[in-house]
């Protein structure tokens, strides 16, 4: 099913098309291991904390994760032994382009993927909406040491503007490479100001994914369609969300697309849906993380693709932000995927 809509809000060349709600498949997930890296764990005169974000480097073996600390934007290198160790290994600020670190509340860093042709960092950042503030969301280019290249061009319809585009915390969250490295596919956390209401416990929301050429305009704009909250907040009227927090491209046109839900009282719900943009009329359930023994579901924001298990098995690894709080913990959890 594809429809064309918001036609008037959007450059000729912008398909905005339909991804409904989920069927439901079979398990074909299972947990291999779960860390929890200690609470307040201090690096190279930072507190590890905030990973939002995860993407294995193929050039080392290693991890690449983002903090979404707005008043230190950096990111984090780190080993990975899916059977009981995780050891940050590397940490550097992001920069602006006359090479300066950003000021506190400068960017909010949300994704980071490896170019997997150029070795380079791609990162995505929220922006800001604030009474005072309208700071556009980005994606942008750095070498491995964080320092600047350029940035990413978005479609005006995306941007902070008083009456459109994304609200606060609700921006690109997600962000992978496809077709080999010769797309960038951006997924919103939630809906634009244009594009509707929050969701609710009756009804998902809207979020947009975004596909663009590596050094060009976007091509094409899909309206992805949230699962209701699961729940009803205690007490009632308190904060509950849902939203995409990460996407992740898998083989041919389809992709993997995370879900987190936090509900007051009651706690977290991550689930990951399988999308084809081939056929973007459905999406199927992939897995619930609540089904896969693990210590707790915290906010798990980032996952990617690690290596193939001895099993024949995909990996996929998985990190909670633990939003630097002490009642909350950070997550590194390796799933198989068959």
């Amino acid at each position: 099913m594809l429809k064309r809509l918001f036609g008037t809000a959007l450059a000729a060349a912008v398909t905005l098309s339909l991804i409904t709600p989920a069927a439901h498949a079979g398990q074909r997930v299972r947990l291999v291991g779960e860390q929890i890296v200690p609470h307040g764990l201090v690096f190279d005169g930072t507190t590890v904390g905030g990973l939002s974000s995860i993407d294995r480097d193929p050039r080392t073996g290693e991890y690449v994760l983002i903090s979404d600390d707005r008043v230190n934007a950096r990111f984090y290198t780190a080993k990975l032994d899916p059977a009981g160790s995780f050891e940050i290994t590397g940490v550097h600020p992001f920069k602006r382009p006359d090479g300066t670190i950003y000021p506190p509340q400068g960017v909010d860093p949300e994704e980071l993927r490896v170019d997997p042709w150029l070795g380079t960092y791609y990162w995505s950042q929220e922006g800001d909406r604030t009474p005072t503030v309208l700071l556009d969301p980005s994606v942008r280019e750095a070498r491995r040491d964080g320092s600047h290249l350029r940035e990413l061009p978005l479609p005006e319809d995306v941007k902070m503007r008083p009456e459109s585009g994304p609200r606060q915390n609700y921006g690109p969250e997600g962000m992978t490479f496809a077709a080999h490295g010769a797309l960038v596919v951006t997924a919103f956390e939630g809906p634009l100001l244009q594009d509707g209401p929050e969701a609710t416990t009756e009804r998902g929301a809207v979020s947009r994914i975004l596909v663009q050429g590596r050094y060009g305009p976007v091509f094409a704009q899909y309206r992805y369609q949230q699962e209701p909250i699961f729940a009803a907040s205690n007490p009632p009227g308190a904060f509950a969300n849902n939203g995409v927090t990460s996407i992740l491209a898998a083989e041919h046109n389809r992709f993997l697309v995370m879900e987190r839900s936090f509900v007051t009282g009651v706690g977290n719900k991550v689930r990951i849906f399988e999308i084809d943009l081939a056929k973007p009329g459905k999406k199927k359930l992939v897995t619930d993380l609540s089904a896969l023994g693990l210590s707790t579901v915290d906010n798990v924001e980032g996952m990617a693709w690690g290596p193939r298990l001895p099993s024949g098995e995909r990996s996929l690894v998985l990190v909670s932000d633990n939003n630097f709080s002490a009642t909350q913990v950070t997550q590194v959890i390796t799933l198989a995927l068959r």
